[in-house]
């Protein structure tokens, strides 16, 4: 697997999502980071925690950045490649973590909680936006999604990132989830596809 640097993450990045958590359709980006340890293939068993509450799948477009950040620079200059993945939230953990104030990553940092499919080629900000992408669990469609419908597309989000903590190459950023997130069984078969192509596939192990 490719060498990650610093793992940013979005939050409510789609009005659904933030919604069908109760939560304001945000008016600027809500930024966390996962460690690099979160960041695991997508593929075989997926090992998590199941004794900390309910495992919620969060499906996502991912993009890695391939130059540091300067002013002005779109998403066709910085990204090289994207994949799919999952931000994995112990939503028990959250709920709590966000009632008391407190930042989130006890419920968003947990070891394989950021597993990603092989990266390819980033076609281009408007032929990513044009394309829809789709979580499976045991073979039944569970979120699906497509950039258009971000609130904050690409460009505005490298550049929000850039801006504010810095880019560089070997960066990764999670850009969101769509709405249907939902907990995860132990057994389940999970299947990421892109633009109507299967791109990984796994199973999870709860623990």
């Amino acid at each position: 697997m490719t060498q990650v640097r610093n793992v940013y993450c979005i939050g409510r990045n789609y009005a659904l999502h933030a919604r069908e958590l109760g939560n304001e359709v945000p008016k600027e980006p809500i930024v966390f980071l996962k460690p690099t340890h979160a960041v695991v293939p997508f593929a075989g068993k997926l090992s998590l925690p199941g004794t900390a509450g309910e495992v919620h799948h969060e499906a996502e477009i991912v993009l890695r950045i391939a130059k540091r950040y300067e002013r002005g620079a779109a998403a066709d200059e910085l990204v090289d490649a994207m994949t799919l993945g999952l931000d994995l939230t112990l939503r028990d953990v959250q709920s709590a973590l966000k009632r008391d104030g407190h930042p989130w990553l006890a419920a968003k940092g947990f070891p394989n909680s950021a597993p990603v499919c092989p990266w390819m080629p980033f076609p281009g900000s408007a032929a990513a936006a044009a394309a829809e992408f789709e979580l499976r669990i045991n073979g039944k469609t569970a979120q699906r999604g497509c950039a258009k419908d971000m609130l904050f597309p690409f460009s505005r989000l490298l550049a929000f990132l850039g801006e504010r903590f810095g880019l560089d190459a070997g960066d990764v950023v999670f850009t969101g989830t769509p709405a249907g997130v939902g907990p995860l069984s132990s057994g389940d078969a999970l299947e990421l596809i892109w633009d109507g192509t299967p791109v990984g596939s796994c199973t999870v192990e709860l623990l």
